[in-house]
């Protein structure tokens, strides 16, 4: 984060947020290069209800085609795609590109109570729902003991 002065009026001083941003992303091998946004832009939520762990994630503009869920061992949910870069026709002229394009992958450890065997996706309007229905919590069954004498 810098401040930019320029000598003329201290009323034209600019603050650039993102100076040096992208920099400091490149310190990471997976985010190097054209994929920076699109790994960071994977956003998710996750929350446990009674019945589920259910995560969401913002996938604008992606296929349900272009976008993968699988279940690793060892309890991995793991969620990934790849947003393609458009396609450049001779005539265009690109004034500015801001949507990211490349892979994405996001990794989640499922706590012990998820049914791996049950677990559903869909996607709708570029959010993606992963739900992993919980195993119910048994309680323990108590026995009451008569008391002789």
């Amino acid at each position: 984060m810098s401040l930019i002065l320029r000598p003329s009026s201290i009323f034209d001083s600019v603050w650039d947020p993102f100076e040096g941003f992208a920099s400091a992303l490149s310190a990471f091998p997976a985010a190097a290069g054209s994929e920076t946004a699109a790994v960071l832009n994977a956003r998710v939520d996750w929350k446990e209800t009674p019945e589920a762990h259910v995560f969401k994630a913002d996938l604008p503009g992606l296929k349900k085609e272009e976008v993968k869920v699988e279940v690793e061992d060892g309890r991995i949910l793991q969620i990934s795609g790849e947003r393609r870069k458009e396609q450049e026709e001779k005539n265009d002229k690109w004034h500015r590109i801001e949507r990211s394009s490349g892979k994405f992958v996001r990794r989640f450890r499922l706590p012990e109570n998820a049914k791996l065997d049950q677990v559903k996706a869909s996607m709708e309007n570029g959010v993606l729902t992963v739900t992993v229905p919980k195993e119910e919590v048994k309680k323990p069954e108590v026995k009451a003991i008569e008391i002789s004498g």
